[in-house]
């Protein structure tokens, strides 16, 4: 980014996905606002941002006007990873401005912040919280005015300085009519809704000047490391394009039979939904596509909403998780978003540089939400497919179903559009017996079995057995064993 000769620096936050919303960073000698309601992580943000950004080369001050005093702030910001008692009067001085905050003299306020500034030289600078310098001029002789020349002269002041400032205020709505929304170079609003049990946060850039950032509402997390922000991942729809349906090898899914069924296996970046009722092998299904992967000499990851990933998967899987071949995604946590399991498995692919990804299930994954989440929930998935298309890895999908032999619906969700191959699990009754039938629905871009396919469980996992000859079977009618036939694939046409 230049300005004449001028290159502007983006400086990184050290809150993850910060940077990313930002368009890349903020910019040095910016002007910015970060405001919300009391307790939705204003204080926190900025501790964050100033022990990563503070160094004995560019020193931070931080202002403390008539809220918490220093003292008592350090005791529980002190409790973060990120803070670093080290920084503290070394490359971080906190000041207290209280008493002439208290006054409401702005002009005094003024000089005495200049002063602290001329004198020490820093590159950052905060003020905690603006909105009691606001309250503070309130009742005095032309509070307006004066308020508005204050803000406007502290602007022009720091950027003067070269620090990169940012004022901390309580704030209800961004409509509150304030000078400090219209000087700012950046605003970054947080907000916080209770829901039932559920504590959803987001955050907003609303503003930053000179550079383009990530629209909309993000959700964020305050855990012991700090502010974590969950950015929608970004779509790529070449990922989708004619080259990704026409890939060079396919892969094996880990079950005898069931790669003929799809056409000579799953084709490489290929997402494969897996859809059926409880109890009818899913889960097994899936721990056979990740155990055939490291067999392959591949790694993967799963994201398991329904059980702990080592259980119903077989001990195979479960020494492949012990051993990191395999890695998981944490789904225990209260209150997610589709963002952050988006944010959490991309990040393990790119550790482990899995090829394999299997999300169990879309049921679980939906009641693990928070239920703001619940209604965008179609939305937030088309996203997150594409973001893992993007990277080229194999997703493997289930779905549960209720299996009512009439409905042949692949996903309660309506996303199986957005899968490149489906395979329904469905039972039927066979002289008196529950028993297990399986067909493929859909290889985008190939030809594939259209059978249906009597499968059954043991010990040794799944294992595919006769085709049935009527179709009534699917749809809960009941053929005789005469109207079994022997398995034989038969290839079908390109089927979407």
């Amino acid at each position: 980014m230049t300005i004449g000769q001028t290159r502007i620096q983006r400086l990184k936050t050290g809150v993850p996905g910060l940077d990313e919303v930002l368009g890349g960073g903020l910019p040095e000698f910016s002007f910015n606002l970060i405001a919300g309601q009391p307790g939705c992580g204003k204080t926190t943000l900025a501790h964050q941002i100033m022990f990563a950004l503070a160094t004995p080369e560019r020193p931070a001050l931080y202002f403390t006007v008539l809220g918490e005093p220093p003292i008592k702030m350090l005791r529980y910001q002190q409790l973060f990873d990120f803070f670093d008692l080290d920084k503290v009067n070394r490359a971080i001085r906190f000041i207290n401005l209280s008493e002439e905050a208290a006054t409401g003299d702005l002009v005094r306020l003024m000089a005495r912040i200049v002063a602290e500034v001329q004198a020490r030289g820093p590159g950052l600078v905060f003020i905690d919280s603006f909105r009691s310098v606001v309250l503070a001029s309130h009742g005095t002789t032309d509070s307006a005015l004066g308020l508005q020349k204050f803000i406007q002269d502290l602007g022009v002041s720091m950027t003067g300085w070269q620090a990169t400032t940012f004022l901390i205020g309580e704030y209800f709505s961004e409509t509150d009519p304030n000078p400090v929304f219209t000087v700012a170079d950046g605003l970054i609003w947080l907000r916080q809704t209770l829901q039932g049990n559920s504590m959803v946060r987001k955050l907003e850039v609303m503003k930053m000047r000179g550079q383009p950032t990530v629209p909309g509402l993000h959700t964020f997390r305050i855990g012991t490391a700090g502010l974590q922000v969950f950015a929608p991942p970004p779509c790529d729809d070449r990922a989708r394009g004619p080259a990704a349906l026409a890939p060079a090898s396919r892969l094996s899914v880990g079950v005898a039979g069931l790669d003929a069924m799809l056409g000579g296996g799953l084709p490489r970046g290929y997402s494969l939904l897996v859809a059926g009722p409880s109890g009818s092998g899913k889960s097994i299904l899936a721990g056979a596509f990740l155990a055939e992967g490291a067999r392959n000499g591949e790694t993967g990851v799963i994201a398991a909403f329904e059980q702990r990933p080592n259980k119903s998967r077989g001990p195979a899987v479960a020494a492949l998780i012990e051993s990191g071949r395999i890695g998981v995604v944490d789904t225990r946590a209260r209150d997610l978003s589709v963002d952050e399991i988006a944010m959490l498995l991309l990040g393990e692919i790119a550790r482990l540089g899995a090829s394999r990804v299997v999300i169990d299930s879309l049921s679980g994954f939906e009641l693990a939400l928070a239920p703001t989440f619940r209604d965008e929930f179609r939305e937030s998935m088309a996203r997150l497919v594409s973001a893992l298309a993007a990277t080229g890895v194999t997703v493997l999908m289930t779905s549960e179903l209720e299996d009512r032999y009439s409905d042949l619906r692949f996903s309660p969700y309506g996303t199986a559009f957005m899968t490149d191959a489906i395979i329904v699990q469905r039972y039927v009754e066979l002289d008196g017996r529950l028993q297990r039938v399986l067909a493929v629905v859909k290889v985008r871009a190939s030809a594939h079995a259209d059978e249906l396919r009597l499968f059954s469980i043991d010990d040794a996992g799944l294992h595919i057995g006769q085709a049935l000859t009527n179709e009534e079977g699917l749809l809960g009618g009941r053929p005789t064993r005469r109207q079994a036939a022997a398995a034989s694939p038969q290839a079908g046409g390109p089927r979407d």
